[in-house]
């Protein structure tokens, strides 16, 4: 088996909040991120396929097709936009990175499927020291 990884980015912004809780139960466990008038990242998106190699080309899957369907079913939809609003992917959840994560899985699994490759790991970097890893 081999794996094959692409990292795209992307910016977006976000709050996290509880509706259902206080605004001091909000900021204590949320912190900056429940900061009423967002707060943005620069993510950075590493999606990892798997397969064996193509004998006529080496390949386990085009990279640069890869980055086509990286682009067209995630970056295009997020990039520079507010998370809890614009994308409609992540409507009525908490804009966690790991919820995005799994989102993110969501919309990748079935196009990559379809184009004959299996998704090995969505891996989402918040920031260079918060990242979460999905494996489905």
């Amino acid at each position: 088996m081999v794996y094959l990884t692409r990292v795209e980015h992307f910016n977006a912004a976000h709050k996290l909040w509880n509706p259902d809780w206080s605004e001091e139960k909000n900021k204590e466990t949320f912190g900056k991120c429940a900061n009423e008038n967002w707060h943005g990242h620069n993510y950075e998106i590493h999606v990892t396929v798997k397969g064996e190699m193509q004998p006529d080309t080496g390949f386990i899957f085009n990279a640069k097709r890869l980055s086509v369907i990286i682009n067209e079913h995630i970056c295009d939809k997020i990039d520079h936009k507010n998370l809890n609003i614009d994308v409609e992917f992540m409507k009525g959840q908490f804009t966690t990175a790991e919820n995005l994560t799994v989102n993110i899985w969501k919309q990748l699994q079935p196009v990559l499927k379809a184009e004959g490759v299996d998704l090995h790991c969505v891996k989402l970097m918040e920031t260079p020291r918060i990242f979460v890893e999905y494996y489905g």
